[in-house]
């Protein structure tokens, strides 16, 4: 089934591999941001990228977040946490009984990655507390931008979904799934996105430390 899916802040390295792996799995991509002519030159940037790559159907466009977050059945954030409270009060009637998947990760660099301390628990958290009327759930946090921007790459992980809401859950799970080498894996309920944040943390010190794009898998679980 073909689904729309806006990304709030999708002009970003992470926003522009989540469009890119999602119109590789043939839905309709929209990527927000604050400057509507930004946001369709990362559209374009993407779609050529994946003409490239032999995928020249590709459906993704550019315009604000507002107009994007409107538009959609699925919102992604993907803008930095310190950008999160602001972005939600501008967006929340756009936002309202919309399924919003966050992959937002408190973090500052000072020597490295280092955690910020959301008093919510985790930016998951207080995006439940700021959008009452959406469907949040957690997802995608712990995939490096670098891998998802190459659409000829498989990319052999695991994609930790959380949420309080069943349904949102399993729909989400179902569009992790459908992109290459990726499982979708229920971590529980939005509460503990806190623990995936701080993962993500880790990674991207990890990351940084051997000059590599690891990810996640879980060994182990039935198949």
């Amino acid at each position: 089934m073909v689904h729309s899916i806006a990304i709030v802040g999708g002009t970003g390295a992470e926003g522009r591999g989540l469009a890119t792996r999602f119109a590789l799995a043939g839905h309709r991509v929209a990527l927000g941001g604050r400057d509507p002519g930004r946001s369709a030159d990362a559209a374009d940037t993407v779609v050529a990228r994946l003409a490239e790559a032999g995928h020249s159907r590709a459906q993704v466009v550019g315009t604000s977040n507002e107009v994007a977050a409107g538009a959609c059945e699925f919102v992604v954030i993907a803008v930095p946490y310190d950008a999160q409270r602001a972005t939600f009060e501008a967006l929340a009637p756009q936002l309202a009984d919309r399924i919003v998947i966050s992959t937002v990760v408190p973090v500052r660099f000072e020597r490295g990655p280092r955690p910020i301390a959301v008093a919510a628990g985790s930016a998951a958290e207080e995006a439940a507390q700021l959008l009452p009327r959406s469907r949040v759930v957690g997802a995608f946090h712990t995939l490096p931008a670098e891998l998802l921007l190459d659409p000829a790459l498989a990319l052999d992980a695991d994609v930790l979904v959380t949420g309080d809401d069943a349904e949102a859950k399993q729909l989400v799970s179902a569009l992790a799934a459908e992109f290459a080498g990726v499982r979708a894996v229920d971590a529980g309920p939005l509460r503990y996105t806190r623990f995936v944040e701080g993962l993500t943390v880790l990674l991207i010190g990890i990351n940084g430390r051997y000059k590599a794009h690891s990810a996640v898998r879980i060994q182990g679980l039935p198949t």
